[in-house]
């Protein structure tokens, strides 16, 4: 077998690899030997059957196995020997594919960009500052009060009295559209807190004011953008009956208010939510930090970047900045998307920082562990309940899904192991000069 290189350009390589029809024959005739004891046909014992029978009847189909296996191994030697590491998977065909008869050599061209040579970075001279936010009293008690309004009743106000905002109002109501009642726009007994925007816009502004026993024809239009689209736009009249006008009542805060968000008393509810607070703080903290360290590896090293990623990557910012800017299309069925310079800018610094922190993590032999995949798979899985067999399935059989769940670990354990040897100080501030920090980053 002979490898020929053909082109040497930057991160560009092409080879030619030649594959003798002699190997591929004796290749065959391995395979043949091999699986010779395990054959049976029509006249013959089995394992006797002549190798000149089997060559006719399963030499067309060895002969293509024999030709991968020669193809992927020629490939393996080569990149062991030369240490090249493809940026993508190469480009593999026949140049004599068309005229290729048994009994001739096969030709195959091999073309990839290799991953480049990726300079020594000297982590320990990296300075960070983690922002240190503790959960004060203030704090604690913002969010009680929060979850307290979260647990509020209500209780039936005096008859006559006009609803206003924040009451809740019990209503029967029957919705049409051009006066034909349409499907889903009718309920009895539905409790609705006015104000709190969880129907169409203007519908509960015009309950504002009623009255127990009250009737109240309420004409909305519904938005443009609305989910059901043979409703979207459309004008509707809701023939709404009020049954009852309910006060908001805070819960209080005591034992009892405690016991419903699973702690022992006050003290431990309050004691849950510091906890809480500090940890999201320490999660915002440290994607402050994150930054800042990546902002500093990247002022650090400089060095040549496989076109091909590069490409790929600013497609993928463009497509996915297109969709952001697009909510309502959920599907790829839209025209092709340029990236723009900006995106390639930004797919520069995402492929620069990508492969300086695979570098690292693979020169300090960070792994991602079998029980944090397991952890990441499951927590995908919340998001489609009812579906998480299905999608465990899935993730087993789709390798590239797999790589997009640990990738994010294992960059994350490569980002802690440069903070363990990089020179960091803890900064007390503010939760709002931690929001503001927050606020500062833009999308890396």
């Amino acid at each position: 077998m002979q490898v020929t290189e053909t082109l040497n350009e930057g991160l560009k390589r092409s080879y030619t690899i030649t594959v003798p029809a002699a190997d591929l024959d004796a290749k065959v005739q391995e395979k043949l030997l091999e699986s010779q004891p395990e054959i049976e046909m029509k006249g013959f014992r089995k394992g006797k059957v002549p190798l000149a029978m089997l060559k006719k009847q399963f030499g067309p189909r060895l002969l293509g196995d024999a030709m991968q296996d020669a193809i992927d191994g020629a490939m393996k030697d080569h990149f062991e020997k030369t240490g090249d590491r493809p940026a993508m998977q190469p480009d593999v065909k026949m140049t004599n594919g068309e005229e290729w008869k048994e009994g001739q050599d096969v030709v195959v061209e091999m073309t990839y960009e290799t991953l480049p040579e990726i300079p020594e970075v000297d982590t320990s001279s990296v300075t960070l500052e983690r922002l240190v936010v503790k959960a004060d009293d203030a704090s604690v008690d913002e969010a009680l009060k929060n979850l307290a309004a979260t647990s509020q009743t209500f209780a039936d106000r005096k008859k006559g009295t006009k609803a206003k905002d924040g009451d809740q109002v019990t209503i029967d109501f029957k919705g049409s559209v051009d006066g034909e009642v349409f499907e889903g726009g009718t309920a009895e007994d539905y409790p609705l807190v006015l104000g709190s925007g969880s129907f169409i816009p203007g519908f509960e502004e015009q309950l504002t004011g009623a009255k127990v026993d009250d009737e109240v024809e309420v004409k909305v239009t519904f938005p443009a953008e609305y989910g059901a689209k043979h409703l979207a736009g459309k004008d509707a009249v809701f023939e709404c009956k009020v049954k009852a006008v309910k006060a908001p009542k805070e819960a209080e805060l005591d034992d009892e208010l405690a016991k419903k968000f699973g702690a022992e008393d006050l003290a431990g509810l309050k004691s849950q939510i510091a906890e809480r607070l500090e940890a999201e703080y320490k999660g915002a903290s440290r994607a402050v930090m994150k930054r800042a360290l990546l902002d500093q590896l990247d002022a650090l090293v400089s060095f040549d970047l496989p076109p091909s990623l590069l490409e790929a990557e600013a497609g993928q910012i463009a497509h996915q900045l297109w969709h952001e800017e697009n909510p309502e299309v959920h599907d790829h069925n839209h025209g092709n998307i340029e990236a723009t310079d900006e995106h390639r800018k930004l797919a520069e610094r995402r492929v620069r920082l990508g492969l300086l922190l695979a570098e690292i993590g693979r020169k300090a032999d960070v792994q991602v562990t079998d029980q944090e995949m397991t952890q990441a798979v499951l927590n995908q899985a919340r998001q489609y309940p009812g579906q998480e067999r299905q999608f465990f399935e899935f993730v087993q059989k789709n390798p590239q899904m797999q790589q997009q769940l640990r990738a994010p670990i294992f960059e994350d354990k490569v980002v802690d192991h440069i903070v363990a040897g990089a020179k960091v100080t803890d900064k007390e501030v503010s939760k709002e000069d931690l929001q503001k920090s927050i606020d500062a980053l833009d999308e890396i």
